[in-house]
């Protein structure tokens, strides 16, 4: 009679341990391929930045133009110094216009000075 119990105790044990195991190998496969998932998307993730770096660093942009980022960022400057400026708005506003006025007159006189004389004969 004991030992028909032990045999009993022994099986209900050994198939709770199988019927735990059973479920946590169905969790630990689920998990597994959510991470395998994961990582794809990880590796995607990273070899596209990588991939857009290099194209920066190569000079290939497919963003916004220098250009377009120059003037963005001129634009933000400007209006960041004009809200935190300590004079008062009509002496900024004033000396923004000398400011522009002397980088136009710089720049036409920089290209004015680039250009070739004319030397009076045509082709030679």
């Amino acid at each position: 009679m004991r030992l028909r119990k032990e045999k009993m105790l022994w099986n209900l044990v050994l198939g709770t341990g199988v019927y735990l195991l059973d479920h946590l190998r169905d969790r630990i496969t689920d998990g597994v391929g959510d991470l395998g998932e994961r990582a794809r998307e990880t590796y995607g993730e990273a070899s596209r930045r990588v991939s857009r770096a290099s194209d920066a660093i190569r000079g290939e942009d497919h963003g916004f133009s220098s250009v377009a980022a120059l003037l963005i960022g001129v634009g933000l400057g400007v209006g960041v110094g004009m809200l935190l400026a300590p004079a008062s708005g009509e002496e900024t506003r004033s000396t923004i216009s000398n400011k522009v006025q002397e980088f136009g007159d710089r720049m036409r006189d920089k290209f004015s000075a680039e250009r070739p004389s004319a030397s009076g004969t045509y082709g030679t």
